[in-house]
């Protein structure tokens, strides 16, 4: 299921794949990946995307 929520939250801060890839020292295609629902990412990733978002887990990763 492709994550929205994520992307809509990175657009607001005016970040790219590539720049929320580094801030959480991943790759671009693990970033778009995660977006378009194709990869599962671990729990420190989704932490480290809250963090980076200032989105907690609840608004970025469930429903």
């Amino acid at each position: 299921m492709k994550n929205l929520k994520l992307k809509a939250a990175r657009a607001s801060k005016d970040l790219s794949q590539e720049d929320l890839a580094k801030i959480c020292n991943v790759s671009r295609q693990t970033i778009s990946a995660i977006e378009k629902g194709d990869y599962n990412p671990t729990i420190n990733l989704c932490i480290s995307i809250c963090k980076a978002l200032d989105r907690t887990l609840d608004e970025l990763f469930w429903d």
